[in-house]
């Protein structure tokens, strides 16, 4: 199971890549999230992928992708996908692709409504990917009849409209007393019309209807090797994250362990960090430091998302990630390369040695969280004469099993043997 223990971008995919081909997977689960990833895998041969919704173990010859019950799909964004995997050689993605019926789908009219809500909130946006995975969860737990999910597919054309045309309405009637504000927007005006259209429906059934071939349930063959893919970070989880910079989806490994129920597999827990701390967006980054610079080849500002942040390693957030997931068995770092001997970590803020955990699914404690990061001033501590990995084993209390100095599987090197004698470095 993999999981990112910042705020996304710690290289879950590189990381999901290397084990499928270091253990001989076949099959690839996500297990939270939706299309909003962005899990960017270069192959030694010079390939490279963002992967959002495909699992990222793809680029191996026969390796399965399963999107399961916690997903949520963007079934536009998997024909796009599959067909800049098969620009890249990997023909048969959409083949190899099974998706949960009760997985959560994406509409037309739950994005643009996630992105007018952005729009509307100006400079206090909480941070969306703006493809409408958090509208999805919202308007599902609000109106369960009217949610579309992947088993919907097998239903008749007209069930599917009238699900549609219940949430088009609805959304409508509750952004129209806006109308003016957003037309008057660029990126409103072009997410309103949506609302409007007479064909945006009957467009989505027609493309959503190929998905219908892939939908199976979540269960896995007895013996076979798998890698839990995660998305997002567990400082973005939304009931340990910092509300409301938060995202709609579990990110700690509780949805994996959910799904390996009855499963009778070892199970290992990696939890992903770079040498650096990142964050997309709005949102508390104690550590952030401008006058970092580090060439980042895959991330940059965006639309929806806003500027791409950079910091130090915050080992007070990671020893609160940590505790949030019920701890790792290992850990792998990545952006190992860029270390050089000015790096340093926070290891305590003034006053502050560690967060503490809150009760569960307690949002005003965890935006009280918030406000006390907002104002933290963290404590750093420089590497001297010690290496990176060996500090954050001393703060961490966790081996790193896995040190990752650039972007393809030959730059990965394994500490110890965790995943086991099988050698599968030449698959793909």
């Amino acid at each position: 199971m993999v999981a990112d223990l910042g705020f996304g971008d710690a290289g879950k995919g590189t990381l999901t890549d290397w084990l499928v081909r270091r253990t001989g997977a076949s099959l690839v689960v996500r297990y939270n999230g939706g299309a909003q990833a962005g899990h960017t895998v270069v192959c030694d041969d010079g390939r490279s992928h963002t992967f959002a919704q495909f699992g990222a173990g793809s680029f191996v010859p026969g390796v399965r992708t399963h999107l399961s019950r916690f997903m949520i799909v963007h079934p536009g964004g998997l024909w796009r996908e599959a067909d800049a995997l098969a620009r890249l050689g990997v023909e048969d993605g959409l083949e190899r692709l099974t998706v949960s019926g009760q997985a959560l789908l994406i509409s037309p009219f739950l994005q643009a409504a996630g992105r007018l809500r952005e729009v509307l909130r100006g400079a206090n946006r909480h941070g969306s990917c703006g493809i409408g995975v958090g509208e999805t969860v919202r308007d599902s737990l609000e109106h369960p009849p009217d949610s579309l999910r992947a088993g919907d597919l097998l239903l008749d054309v007209e069930c599917l409209q009238r699900k549609l045309q219940r949430q088009q309405a609805r959304k409508w009637e509750e952004f129209a007393p806006h109308r003016q504000q957003l037309l008057a927007d660029p990126q409103g005006a072009r997410e309103w019309a949506i609302l409007e259209s007479h064909s945006a429906a009957q467009e989505w059934i027609e493309m959503a209807a190929g998905l219908a071939g892939r939908v199976a349930e979540d269960c896995w063959p007895g013996g076979a090797s798998l890698v839990l893919e995660g998305a997002q970070g567990v400082l973005l989880d939304e009931w340990r994250g910092f509300h409301p910079h938060t995202t709609w989806s579990t990110c700690t490994f509780d949805n994996a362990l959910e799904l390996l129920k009855g499963w009778d597999g070892e199970v290992l827990r990696l939890g992903v960090l770079r040498s650096y701390a990142t964050r997309h967006g709005a949102g508390p980054f104690p550590t952030e430091d401008p006058e970092l610079h580090v060439e980042e080849a895959h991330n940059g500002n965006g639309p929806w998302q806003g500027p791409f942040r950079l910091g130090w390693l915050d080992g007070v957030l990671l020893r609160y990630a940590l505790e949030a997931c019920g701890g790792v068995d290992g850990l792998a770092v990545t952006h190992l390369d860029s270390v050089d001997s000015r790096w340093q970590m926070a290891t305590a803020y003034e006053g502050i040695s560690a967060l503490e955990l809150g009760p569960w699914q307690d949002l005003a404690y965890q935006e009280s969280l918030t406000r006390l990061l907002e104002q933290a001033r963290p404590i750093y501590q420089e590497l001297g004469g010690e290496s990176l990995v060996s500090l954050l084993e001393e703060h961490s209390g966790v081996p790193v099993w896995v040190e990752s100095h650039g972007p393809r599987p030959r730059d990965k090197r394994e500490t110890g043997a965790p995943f086991g004698s099988h050698q599968g470095f030449d698959r793909g």
